[in-house]
């Protein structure tokens, strides 16, 4: 494999990494009821020996998550039907919400790569049904917001 291999792999390969670090984090911080998520991430990160491009994206994604988390949150109840949002399983409701930021606050990024994102984190860390759940949640708010 050639340098440029390398390269061309690492904007995904971190990204995806930090989408699993934030979603950690998130998860953690709601089971540990605490808000001290620069502290929760850092635990997380150091343990797991991670690179900073790591560390940077999933702190940007975690701080927008908590600085919008009333707008996101109710984004997610608008297009959760027949699911309040406290009723949802805490993995699920936490990669809705950085999906939600990503794609609210994150416009680099394509709107497919994050919902494709999104229930890949649903498969891995969810039930078996959280990939399907998460992907109409996703797709529904990405819809109503072309509108």
């Amino acid at each position: 494999m050639s340098n440029n291999d390398n390269k061309n792999e690492n904007p995904f390969k971190f990204r995806h990494k930090s989408r699993e670090l934030a979603l950690q984090t998130l998860y953690a911080c709601e089971v540990g009821k605490t808000t001290e998520w620069t502290v929760m991430l850092r635990e997380i990160a150091d343990s797991s020996a991670l690179a900073p491009e790591i560390m940077s994206y999933a702190k940007d994604l975690i701080s927008s998550v908590y600085e919008s988390l009333d707008q996101i949150d109710s984004t997610i109840q608008e297009r959760a039907a027949n699911w309040e949002l406290k009723r949802m399983a805490a993995i699920d409701r936490n990669i809705l919400r950085l999906a939600v930021a990503e794609l609210t606050f994150f416009s680099d990024v394509p709107v497919k790569v994050v919902i494709d994102e999104a229930v890949e984190l649903a498969k891995t860390f969810g039930s078996s049904d959280s990939g399907k759940f998460v992907n109409g949640v996703i797709d529904s708010i990405h819809k109503k917001s072309k509108k």
